[in-house]
């Protein structure tokens, strides 16, 4: 079986049984004028992981590892987005709102949309969520099993949100998680160096964490 030198122990997983999750690797969050700059944040941050996330997904393709991508989107009438969630804070631009991409953060509109050179190709599964996990109030937990997934490799943005989150959840599930360092990124680095150390703490807790060039290497 193959072994990733990861952190805290080496990953072992077999292609056959793992997907490749990239989440939320979107518009409205990578690109200037979308819902991430509306936050007031350094959108370069994020943008910067795309050609790590670009070259392992060539990887899990070249593999044959199942890819599922996720987008944080509602439903154009909000029914899926809590007052608590759209009223939350100060931004200058609101989920639903109007902006230079389109509505913030709503399924269909062009900010919602994944960067282009990540696009998903034709197979692999696209998962809208609303929430910042991907198992909430989604089908992935059931597709996953239908096709007897057992261990995920992880990537994609923001570390400590919404790839977190979905980490969380997976481990509660009983999947072997691992995330790929370099292919994860948060406005805020110390908040990706916290989140790195809460996964493989105390014997990977939450799960594993190792560089793509080790994640590559694993596999010839």
């Amino acid at each position: 079986m193959p072994e990733i030198a990861a952190r805290p122990y080496a990953y072992s997983f077999e292609p056959t049984t793992t997907a490749l999750v990239v989440i939320d690797m979107q518009r409205d969050f990578i690109e200037r004028g979308g819902f991430g700059e509306a936050l007031g944040n350094d959108v370069s941050r994020l943008a910067a992981i795309v050609p790590t996330v670009r070259d392992l997904l060539a990887w899990a393709r070249a593999h044959r590892l199942r890819v599922v991508h996720t987008r944080e989107g509602h439903r154009p009438d909000l029914a899926d987005c809590p007052p608590a969630k759209r009223l939350r804070g100060r931004p200058s631009l609101r989920i639903g709102d109007a902006g230079p991409m389109g509505r913030v953060l709503v399924d269909g509109q062009p900010g919602n949309d994944i960067v282009p050179v990540l696009a998903p190709r034709a197979g692999e599964t696209v998962i809208v969520k609303p929430g910042k996990g991907a198992f909430y109030a989604t089908k992935l937990d059931v597709l996953l099993r239908s096709q007897r997934i057992t261990h995920l490799i992880l990537a994609g943005v923001t570390t400590e949100v919404c790839v977190q989150t979905t980490m969380r959840e997976a481990n509660d599930r009983g999947y072997d998680c691992l995330l790929v360092e370099d292919a994860t990124a948060s406005y805020f680095p110390e908040f990706k160096q916290a989140t790195l150390a809460m996964v493989h703490a105390q014997g990977g807790i939450v799960g594993w964490t190792a560089p793509f060039a080790a994640v590559r290497a694993s596999l010839p």
